[in-house]
């Protein structure tokens, strides 16, 4: 089955066509590094990742190209307010983002360029823009893409021309650019100097010193490093217009076929709105993680569809702490009863994981109907776990931990087994992950008591109340895992 994925060109589901048989090249507009990483700039890049770790899955060759705007209206006027040069403003958020992303066990891009470390190709292109009549210098040091001159200008998000009334960015209209355009709606390609703005912030060009638009970067650097027509562009929802309705204005005008497929993922919401720094609503992943695992943020950004809205509330990381649970409590089991398998026996080609799976990454990345896939094979575990089935235990745990894996949620991957508490003794015996203090010890009574409570809901079949007990326990950061010989808990 070929992938669909929703185009939101077209607003339609369309297969994914690669522009050369077996590899795939994909762009992602990646962080405008101005401040703080937040569970919201965040969504793109868990995202795309399981997008890349699937694709990877199939069998294709994925150029993976997620850059970095470290220059923009945005951060000289931050930087400034802070004191701070504008460069090491930039690259001390550059870094934090790295640091947000590699928390989450987000896989790297083949290429992550920045904005500055591209300036002549950006050069060369508005020249090119010139030389084909798309755009026009004020003879000021500013040059502007003339929207008049792109007959598909609007295409993207299938507006009018005649209905807008800018196609700039709200944060990033000054009068002194506005004031040598044609029409007010076209838009920068390069920005002059200003008296105001550090000599280091502006190169040398033929109009002038200055600095790039917001826009240019990304079809100069698409094109750099995946040519004139490749597979995806990427990014969240907000991004569609002005931003890549300007890009790809731009590609055209240059005459590149620039990108077959938009695939856009849907915001972070608290309370209805955007998550957003001037909402006051900035969920960083520093504070997230002091009371939970990463792992439950990684969970509760992964296992909603791309494209729907996550309403990010006070349940969302205990709910996700406890549906991980049950995942890496099996695993544990699995691995305490028939040993760890290897790396390799969890790279399972896509075409030998099972169906129901592959339809659903397939449909859109559906990853609700993958996760009730994961849901059965899971309970399959753990049947053959009660029966002693170590056959059936190695093979579930294969194609559990295999299927997790394309969500970066594999509870043995080196990324998370440090959450993993393999070989922790059992409750019945007396024991638990974390040693026999005086405070463990009164905790291990309180836990042993909701367990066995938890047993005899089992004994009398009345699953409901024993998945209550169970997910109460996971919400007060405890783990627990069936054994044989009883059960045990650790904390997580």
């Amino acid at each position: 089955m070929t992938l669909h994925l929703y185009d939101s060109k077209t607003a339609r589901l369309q297969p994914l066509i690669p522009v050369s048989a077996g590899r795939v090249g994909i762009y992602l507009c990646g962080a405008t590094v101005q401040g703080p990483a937040h569970v919201g700039h965040l969504r793109a890049a868990v995202s795309f990742d399981t997008l890349v770790r699937w694709l990877r899955r199939c069998g294709l060759d994925v150029t993976y190209v997620r850059n970095v705007t470290d220059i923009d209206d945005k951060i000289l006027r931050k930087s400034a307010e802070a004191g701070a040069e504008w460069w090491a403003w930039a690259y001390r958020f550059e870094r934090e983002f790295t640091h947000a992303y590699d928390t989450l066990g987000v896989v790297a891009p083949t290429y992550e360029p920045r904005a500055t470390g591209h300036i002549p190709e950006q050069i060369a292109l508005v020249r090119r823009l010139i030389d084909r009549g798309h755009a026009y210098d004020d003879g000021r040091g500013n040059v502007y893409f003339d929207v008049h001159s792109q007959s598909d200008y609007g295409s993207l998000t299938r507006q009018r021309l005649v209905d807008m009334r800018t196609t700039e960015d709200e944060a990033q209209i000054d009068q002194a650019v506005e004031a040598g355009k044609r029409d007010p709606r076209d838009f920068a390609l390069w920005k002059a100097r200003k008296d105001s703005e550090p000599e280091s912030a502006s190169w040398d060009s033929p109009w002038g010193r200055g600095r790039p638009g917001w826009h240019l970067e990304c079809s100069a650097m698409s094109r750099r490093y995946l040519g004139d027509e490749f597979d995806i562009h990427g990014g969240g929802i907000d991004l569609r217009f002005p931003h890549h309705e300007n890009e790809q204005a731009q590609s055209h005008g240059a005459g590149w076929d620039f990108a077959r497929l938009w695939v856009h993922n849907a915001w972070v919401t608290t309370q209805g709105e955007k998550m957003s720094k001037s909402l006051g609503n900035v969920l960083s992943i520093e504070a997230l993680t002091q009371d939970f695992p990463a792992v439950a943020v990684r969970w509760a950004l992964s296992t909603v569809h791309h494209r729907s809205a996550i309403e990010w509330g006070d349940q969302t990381l205990p709910v996700a702490a406890a549906a991980w649970v049950k995942f890496s409590g099996f695993v544990e089991r699995a691995i305490s009863m028939v040993g760890e398998v290897s790396a390799e026996d969890i790279a399972v080609p896509a075409c030998e994981l099972p169906a129901g799976f592959v339809a659903a990454m397939n449909d859109d990345l559906n990853v609700a109907g993958a996760l009730a896939v994961i849901h059965e094979h899971l309970k399959l575990g753990n049947i053959a776990i009660d029966e002693g089935d170590a056959a059936l235990v190695r093979k579930q745990q294969i194609l559990v931990r295999s299927m997790l894996d394309v969500l970066g949620l594999d509870p043995a991957s080196p990324q998370w087994r440090s959450e993993l508490g393999v070989g922790s003794g059992s409750v019945g015996r007396g024991s638990c992950a974390y040693g026999v203090s005086a405070e463990h010890g009164a905790l291990d009574a309180l836990v042993r008591a909701l367990i066995a409570e938890r047993a005899e809901a089992r004994a009398a079949k009345d699953w409901a109340r024993a998945d209550a007990l169970r997910d109460r326990l996971a919400a007060a950061g405890v783990a627990v895992a069936d054994g044989r010989d009883g059960a045990s808990w650790k904390l997580v």
